[in-house]
């Protein structure tokens, strides 16, 4: 009996071998492109946005456009020339906007959209708009041209916006409220 016993146990300490890390599996990402050339094709539409708005503002006389640091163009429809505050981080903005293709064909209206009440980098909002509200004073009114990679970029809005879209949006400032006036 004691021999089977011992047969036994050293057919169990012999057969179990310790863990063996697994072998990394190579797996295709699955995409169609290589980072080289999705690097190059990036390039090529940031290049070819830039051209069409430059265009633009080639052949629009009447308007002196800023080129933000953000990488979007804007002019000031209405300006207020006297000092006073823009938006920082938290304060509650109310604004109207509408958004156009880059040929002056309306997407949304001012009245689709609605009056919008936003508190500054703390909510959703494509980031050219994001930026662009930070550059103006309560009742200014400016436009605001924005490459696809400051607006809705390669996936648009799921509705009226597509892939790769720059925008034209004037926006109008209603209100500014800061924050430490907007804290309970």
């Amino acid at each position: 009996m004691r021999v089977v016993f011992h047969t036994v146990c050293l057919i169990f300490l012999f057969s179990c071998k310790a863990p063996e890390a697994r072998k990394p599996i190579h797996i295709k990402s699955g995409s169609f492109i290589s980072d080289s050339k999705s690097i190059s094709r990036n390039k090529e539409l940031v290049a070819k946005e830039e051209k069409a708005i430059q265009k633009i503002i080639d052949n629009d006389t009447l308007n002196d456009y800023i080129t933000s640091k953000g990488g979007f163009w804007y002019f000031y429809n209405q300006k207020d020339t006297l000092p006073g505050i823009t938006p920082k981080f938290g304060d509650m903005v109310k604004f109207n906007y509408d958004i156009k293709d880059l040929n002056g064909n309306v997407i949304y209206t001012q009245q689709e959209l609605d009056t919008i009440t936003y508190r500054i980098d703390k909510e959703e909002l494509f980031l050219g708009l994001r930026e662009g509200l930070k550059l103006m004073k309560a009742g200014e009114v400016a436009t605001f041209l924005f490459p696809s990679y400051q607006a809705y970029g390669y996936y648009g809005d799921d509705h009226k916006i597509g892939t790769n879209i720059p925008l034209m949006s004037r926006v109008t400032l209603h209100k500014i409220t800061e924050e430490s006036t907007t804290k309970n």
